[in-house]
């Protein structure tokens, strides 16, 4: 069974992190998740809560001026 791929878009500041998220089925309808806090526990629980077995998680993140 092929997975489903959800993708999830990180845009990234100094103190917080805006998270929306994509289906591979949504026709461009990206919806926002959030904000969550600028740091790795906070991702890790972000990660946890949309992990699951049928989904495959691909994340990607605004460039800024630093070329990150």
């Amino acid at each position: 069974m092929k997975k489903k791929i959800l993708y999830v878009g990180l845009d990234v500041h100094k103190n917080t992190i805006d998270v929306a998220v994509a289906t591979s089925r949504s026709n461009g309808t990206v919806l926002s998740h959030g904000k969550i806090d600028s740091t790795l526990d906070a991702l890790n629980k972000l990660i946890k809560k949309m992990k699951d077995r049928d989904v495959e998680l691909r994340f990607v993140y605004e460039a800024g001026p630093c070329g990150y």
